[in-house]
């Protein structure tokens, strides 16, 4: 290990800022697709406009669901004991999250093969629900991760997972799962203002004004409840960044407001939970003024606060267990060896500027509104 120039200390921590930017960049790049699918029944009314707003996100829907592959990928390969736990406990709101992105394309594909209206107004339902309940889901997911998951490890380190889907949906975890909804629909709100025109972009105005005000709201909610009525993890004596992963070598304890107390000893860290309020405070103001691009800017900017809120709160743990505190795990003890870290994040130098330039590329490409004309001359239009 003496020839690996980075300590595993610090790759630990990078491979943790990484996870948290490709989260960031998945919930902002697919993030606006769902948020698109989710306003569809309020900002399109007849075939027209409903195809033009699925045309606004169906060329770019693929690669920007590359960020939620990486991220899985980045889990699976980084933090194999988070992906044990995670996907396997979780797994069927995991199903439920597939088969909804699954959906997504098919109804794309199949929408309109038939001109029959109950046929298109049926898949126009099934891509609704495939932009509300991946939205709904991973927010509730996020606050999962705030009151812990009912997981366990034995002595030889197998995992024992004793929840099931309902037992998710609890009322903080739900009422993150609206800040996600209310924020991705925001946020596709934005990107239908710049993409379109007329009475569709005089809807995503008045919708995205309405969804910014309320994720300010609901945010500043479950940051109340989350300081005042959600009991935190707070580790329990020293704990050795560069020891070797096993969650069972350490003490943590359950406490109220454990969850504030990066923020206390950090200050300037409160940035960002005023960020993601005042940032869709912003946006809420922008789309009311016509501000195109700035709006969209403001709402991108709000997500990425409120996902550095949450990262901030809960440092170093990445998935606390509500069954048995000591089973926890953080960056510190639920990573892969040095070596795969050191390798992996030479692979990610590599292909992660590859992958912003494509998307950078297919974007000015693409660039301009979507309007009758570009659904008549595209053959390819759905």
């Amino acid at each position: 290990m003496d020839t690996i120039p980075l300590n595993y200390e610090t790759l630990r921590f990078i491979w943790w800022l990484l996870l948290g930017i490709l989260l960031i960049g998945f919930a902002v790049m697919d993030g606006f697709d769902l948020g698109v699918a989710t306003l569809l029944p309020g900002v399109a009314r007849t075939d027209q406009e409903r195809r033009l707003v699925i045309n606004v996100v169906g060329p770019v829907w693929e690669g920007n669901q590359v960020w939620l592959i990486l991220g899985g990928g980045a889990i699976f390969a980084a933090f194999p004991a988070l992906y044990a736990v995670s996907f396997s406990g979780f797994y069927l709101a995991m199903i439920l999250i597939l088969m909804a992105l699954i959906l997504r394309p098919v109804g794309f594909k199949f929408r309109s093969k038939l001109e029959k209206p109950a046929w298109r107004a049926t898949w126009d339902w099934v891509l609704f629900a495939a932009g509300l309940v991946p939205a709904l889901v991973f927010g509730v997911a996020m606050g999962n991760v705030l009151v812990g998951a009912p997981f366990r490890f034995d002595e030889s380190l197998r995992t024992i997972y004793e929840g099931d889907l309902f037992g998710l949906l609890m009322p903080f975890p739900v009422l993150c799962g609206l800040v996600s909804v209310a924020m991705l629909a925001t946020h596709g709100a934005g990107m239908l203002v710049i993409k379109t025109s007329g009475e569709i972009q005089a809807r995503a105005r008045r919708l995205g004004s309405l969804t910014a005000l309320a994720t300010a709201v609901l945010f500043a909610l479950a940051g109340v409840w989350l300081a005042l009525g959600v009991k935190g993890y707070q580790l329990v004596g020293a704990l050795d960044h560069a020891g070797p992963s096993n969650p069972l070598a350490k003490q943590v304890e359950v406490a109220a407001g454990a969850w504030m107390s990066n923020y206390h000893a950090m200050p300037w860290t409160w940035i960002f939970p005023v960020l993601g309020v005042a940032a869709f405070l912003a946006c809420a103001a922008l789309l009311r003024a016509g501000r195109e691009l700035p709006s969209f800017l403001a709402s991108a900017v709000g997500i990425a606060a409120i996902i550095l809120t949450e990262g901030v709160a809960v440092f170093p743990f990445m998935l606390p267990s509500s069954l048995d505190p000591r089973s926890s795990l953080t960056l510190w003890d639920a990573s892969s060896s040095h070596m795969t870290l050191f390798i992996m994040l030479l692979a990610t130098a590599v292909f992660l500027p590859i992958i912003l330039a494509y998307t950078a590329w297919v974007y000015r490409v693409l660039r301009g509104k979507v309007g009758d004309d570009a659904l008549t001359r595209n053959p390819n239009a759905y």
